[in-house]
């Protein structure tokens, strides 16, 4: 390992220490401690396990749980069987960019954004029950049907399908890219083994263990999401995340103590469900191994494929209509029901940015630049610092890098507030892009490895041989080849920092009014149409840094030689 590139990879890991991973472990001390009955702000000083009998006292707690454990587990179960039975299904005949395209719409929207528009369709007033009404219900008024908070989480799951499938989707399609599933499907085709029996037997074994982290992450996040769970999902009693943030932002000041009891429950709810899930790995890997020895050609799994694709099918469907009625509400002026669409029209909302929506906008575009901006750096210089030390990324390191994302927030981010303001950073800017750091520097990591690990490194070689230090090497060849693999990195760490609600609500105060925590807040009552174009300008600001990634290289490189030899015109 040279001297220079140990220094730099020292000081990389130093800053993510220092400024990811200590700030997560000290939120979750804080939040236990709080748990724990030591709250020195409110005068509790001294151990004590009042806070968890009040937290078994409150009412609905068993019911937020039960909620929780129902939803987080079968919305990441759901997913995964569809978007398995898809690939199955569609593998071969579609192409990896092709399939890519047509997701990034449903990947580029905010969860938050894509749940108001979910919501906009399945309410007892939403487009999917105008567009029956009245020639196939009959209905001339809005149903009293629970298709919307109904206290089974039936609509919560649905909005975490819409965004789950999707991201599976890309996942599994990436990985079955490095594996030779064409040879093995007709391998196992020629031996008479059906579609399904050949992909439940030796694709997905081989699959697995490149979808298993980003399966945890879906159920991390499942388990413990808030927004989601605030727009579609039951709102008394909530789900334990939702409570939990009540509780937090509740006037009563010793309602801290038994919700951060509650966040801690949520932390390790998470965990063990982690936990559960490694141990249902091992007992389905020895229950396939069984099921291998025992032979067997049948073709019984097709129909279920068949199944999995439909479903999936409109789970898209689902979302692309989502974003359509958005954009008609945003636009929307008389709109009485059972109309399948607007009487009137009108621009109002929109010509009126000083109604908050162009500060909201401003605050959202500003963290989320900086926020980038930090986490592309800190990403360059991890890799950068790995290329000059000529050594990869240790499995503990790369733990270090997805900690955020399978911490669930509300389990930490009120200690952490604790701590920044016991180190003297007040809530502001400064504290809300720290936090967004947190989550937006692994999703710019992850998508940044890849291509950064692949370069060609007979480029750099001829750059040494011509005299190019490391710091010329990397400014000079480095990021100009790989232009294209940071603007997209950098553009969805920008949408991850777009759809953060609790980081901004509790390192904000309550100060700093983002797209997401406006939508989220004004969608409990407040005008269909206000809320359009929030949640439109939400979903739309990811889009635009997305068409930044995909234009900006075209039109730099425009001069540049193409894969013919030919300058391209």
């Amino acid at each position: 390992m040279k001297p220079e590139g140990r220094a730099l990879r020292m000081t990389v890991l130093a800053l993510v220490l220092g400024g990811l991973v200590a700030p997560i472990l000290a939120g979750l001390w804080e939040t236990a401690r709080a748990g724990f009955g030591v709250l020195p702000a409110i005068g509790a000083t001294t151990f004590s396990l009042d806070p968890w009998r009040q937290l078994l006292a409150l009412p609905g707690f068993a019911t937020s749980l039960r909620l929780t454990l129902w939803t987080g587990f079968a919305s990441t179960a759901l997913a995964l069987a569809l978007a398995t039975g898809f690939c199955a299904l569609v593998h071969g005949n579609m192409r990896p960019g092709a399939g890519a395209r047509m997701l990034a719409p449903l990947l580029a929207t905010p969860h938050a954004a894509m749940a108001i528009g979910v919501a906009f369709l399945i309410a007892p007033t939403g487009w999917l029950a105008r567009l029956v009404s009245p020639w196939l219900t009959g209905w001339q008024v809005p149903p009293d049907l629970p298709t919307l908070h109904d206290p089974w989480g039936g609509a919560l799951i649905l909005g975490l399908l819409v965004k789950e499938v999707p991201f599976l989707l890309l996942v599994m399609m990436a990985a079955l890219g490095q594996l030779p599933v064409t040879q093995h499907m007709a391998a196992g085709r020629a031996l008479g083994y059906g579609r399904g029996v050949v992909w439940v037997k030796v694709i997905v074994p081989q699959m697995w263990p490149l979808i298993r982290l980003p399966v945890l992450i879906v159920l991390a996040f499942a388990l413990s999401v808030v927004d989601v769970a605030i727009l579609l999902g039951p709102s008394n009693p909530p789900t334990l995340a939702v409570a939990v943030t009540r509780w937090f932002t509740a006037p009563d000041t010793r309602m801290i103590l038994p919700a951060s009891a509650a966040a801690s429950l949520q932390a390790a709810l998470v965990a063990a469900a982690i936990g559960a899930f490694w141990l249902a790995q091992k007992g389905a890997a020895r229950l396939g191994r069984w099921w291998l020895r025992r032979g067997g050609r049948g073709v019984s799994a097709e129909p279920w494929l068949m199944v999995a694709s439909g479903a999936t099918l409109a789970l898209m469907a689902l979302g692309f209509a989502a974003l359509v009625a958005l954009a008609l509400w945003s636009l929307a002026w008389r709109w009485p029901f059972p109309a399948s669409l607007p009487e009137s029209w009108s621009l109002r909302v929109w010509a009126n940015p000083a109604g908050g929506w162009a500060r909201a906008a401003g605050e959202t575009a500003l963290i989320g630049v900086a926020a980038t901006a930090l986490a592309l750096a800190l990403a360059i210089a991890w890799l950068e610092g790995e290329d000059r030390a000529r050594r990869g990324t240790t499995p503990w390191a790369g733990a270090l890098i997805v900690l955020p994302l399978l911490v669930p927030q509300i389990g930490f981010l009120y200690g952490l507030n604790v701590v920044f303001l016991r180190a003297g950073l007040p809530a502001g800017h400064g504290t809300v892009i720290w936090a967004h750091l947190l989550f937006v520097f692994p999703y710019v990591m992850i998508a940044l490895a890849a291509p950064w690990r692949a370069l060609d490194r007979r480029l750099l070689n001829t750059a040494a041989a011509l005299g190019a230090s490391p710091l010329r090497r990397l400014v000079a060849v480095k990021l100009p080849v790989l232009l294209a693999p940071i603007l997209s990195a950098a553009a969805i760490g920008f949408g991850v920092s777009v759809a953060q609600y609790l980081p901004t609500l509790f390192l904000g105060a309550g100060r700093i009014g983002t797209l997401t925590t406006e939508a989220v807040t004004l969608a409990s009552g407040s005008d269909r149409r206000v809320v359009g174009v929030y949640a439109v300008l939400q979903a739309a600001l990811p889009f635009v840094a997305y068409g930044v990634a995909l234009l900006l290289p075209a039109m730099l490189h425009r001069n540049r030689l193409g894969l013919t030899g030919k300058p391209r015109a």
